[in-house]
């Protein structure tokens, strides 16, 4: 937060619904880790390991739209 307000080169509303977000997040994991056993813990974290590399893998090989894109923005004042 400091680094955010001193420089205002982060995003304050991102980082603050990020912060919410992984809090609420946080808690709900830890409630549904708590009534799964080990076993299943393992194997969703295996599934989303291998959805996250399929995803990358799915990334690398289409070819976007469009290649380069250029936008011009307003400077904020």
């Amino acid at each position: 937060m400091l680094h955010a307000s001193t420089t205002q080169t982060v995003d304050i509303v991102l980082a603050l619904i990020l912060m919410v977000g992984g809090t609420i997040g946080a808690q709900f994991g830890a409630q549904i880790g708590q009534k799964l056993k080990a076993e299943q813990l393992r194997a969703l974290l295996g599934i989303l390991v291998l959805m996250v590399g399929m995803r990358f893998a799915y990334n690398l090989v289409i070819q976007p739209q469009e290649i380069y894109s250029i936008e011009v923005r307003e400077a904020q004042q």
